[in-house]
């Protein structure tokens, strides 16, 4: 065991490769075309095989949709049509119609599965085409609507 051993960063001293031959050698991650995935581009072909596999890696893929995303929570006739006391909110005696309003109990869409047995007057944003239909044939009729843009 040597008491007095000499640094090894004093053996380079004046010495332009530090032991790593031609002066390119050893100079970071540029010397091998930068770090992790870099360098995979033009030239690179041995990266290029491992690449394949990854189906997202080359290329654009899908788009950013500037318009707002509105979630939709569905609900059938049917359902209302099964459980009427809990929607009902006034009843008219008029036209012995009943009026909801879906967007007080959580829902937005008003989907036609099902038989309208009585007059609803329902508002809801959105609503399909035979729901509406539906609506319209028993007498009542669907309001609130917004429409879509296509």
């Amino acid at each position: 065991m040597t008491i007095n051993k000499r640094k090894k960063n004093t053996r380079f001293r004046g010495h332009k490769t530090h032991g790593w031959g031609a002066k390119k050698k050893h100079r970071g991650s540029g010397h091998r075309g930068g770090r992790g995935m870099a360098g995979s581009g033009k030239r690179a072909d041995t990266k290029k095989p491992s690449l394949w596999k990854d189906l997202d890696y080359f290329g654009k893929h899908g788009f950013i949709s500037k318009t707002p995303k509105v979630k939709i929570t569905p609900i059938n006739i049917s359902f209302i049509e099964q459980h009427l006391d809990k929607f009902l909110t006034e009843k008219s005696s008029k036209e012995n119609s009943h009026s909801i309003d879906l967007e007080k109990f959580g829902f937005n869409k008003l989907l036609g599965d099902g038989r309208v047995s009585m007059k609803f007057k329902i508002k809801v944003p959105y609503a399909s085409k035979t729901a509406v239909e539906k609506v319209k044939e028993a007498g009542g009729e669907v309001t609130g609507l917004i429409e879509i843009k296509k």
